[in-house]
């Protein structure tokens, strides 16, 4: 970053400076991330009662809106080169763009190797996937620049690093924002949910107040209240709701309440997920 710096201000190159501001962020992001994860390591208390893990999608997502941030800013110093040329030195430019892509390259690798699926991972990759990205662009213009003394190539290609980066922020912002509004998990839709409990769970009539969140991008959760038939034995259809969303759905944390059909009449006429679907009704959890 330092290096980035000094380099982007001697040679005048806006793409070493764009991609020095992006590593300013990054710094700022990976400590974040680092600490998230140390954090979401410690056990659930009484006040935190599902521990601290969730900290990876804050970080997720504040490293996102920092993502945002910094194209925006990119794209705002490009177009004003292009009013403003400005002269750069395209030797001193290349030669602190390679030691930057040599150093990018290092620290992809090592991010590489972890989990694709925490997306506090996916955003500190995302992170130094786009000062490699950065690297790479200010080498091309360098050369360029070398080779016919063609200026504008430093902010076309930094507003290119720019929209690349947009993009997955975008991808990480939605993401990481979807999980902390408690929405849905990704490739699970409720309404599938509930016609295989009650097609394939002997005992129960009708599954309602059905509702799945995730605690991390990984770690799913599931609630919901079944009607069951006469005579069912609401230990058993406990029992065989958690195994069947355990193995259909891939999600253990399963919250059952078993229900009467005499004491629960309350949305046999609706989805069961909606606001006014509130209502409670007698009978066993497990």
């Amino acid at each position: 970053m330092v290096v980035e710096i000094v380099g982007g201000l001697i040679s005048g190159s806006l793409a070493l400076l764009a991609d020095a501001g992006h590593m300013v962020s990054d710094a700022a992001a990976l400590g974040f991330s680092w600490l998230a994860l140390r954090i979401g390591r410690r056990a659930a208390t009484s006040r935190m009662s599902y521990g601290y893990r969730r900290l990876e999608i804050l970080a997720a997502f504040v490293n996102g809106l920092a993502l945002f941030g910094i194209a925006i800013w990119i794209t705002i110093e490009a177009v004003q080169r292009f009013w403003q040329p400005v002269e750069v030195m395209a030797g001193t430019m290349l030669g602190v763009a390679v030691a930057g892509l040599l150093a990018n390259i290092v620290a992809f690798l090592i991010l590489h190797g972890g989990s694709h699926a925490n997306l506090n991972m996916r955003s500190a990759l995302l992170h130094v996937l786009g000062d490699l990205l950065g690297s790479v662009a200010a080498i091309v213009a360098a050369v360029v620049i070398l080779w016919n003394g063609w200026t504008p190539i430093d902010p076309i290609l930094s507003i290119l690093v720019a929209v690349i980066v947009l993009k997955s922020a975008w991808h990480l912002v939605r993401s990481s924002a979807h999980i902390l509004l408690e929405g849905t998990p990704s490739g699970m839709h409720l309404d599938e949910v509930r016609a295989d409990l009650e097609q394939n769970v002997a005992g129960i009539q009708r599954v309602h107040h059905l509702h799945a969140w995730s605690i991390t991008a990984d770690r799913h959760m599931l609630t919901l209240h079944v009607v069951r038939e006469p005579g069912a034995v609401p230990r058993d259809i406990i029992a065989a709701v958690r195994q069947r969303v355990a193995d259909r759905f891939g999600v253990s944390h399963v919250t059952v309440q078993v229900e009467d059909a005499e004491d629960c009449r309350d949305d046999a006429h609706g989805s069961g997920n909606s606001p006014a679907d509130g209502h409670d009704c007698a009978g066993m959890a497990g």
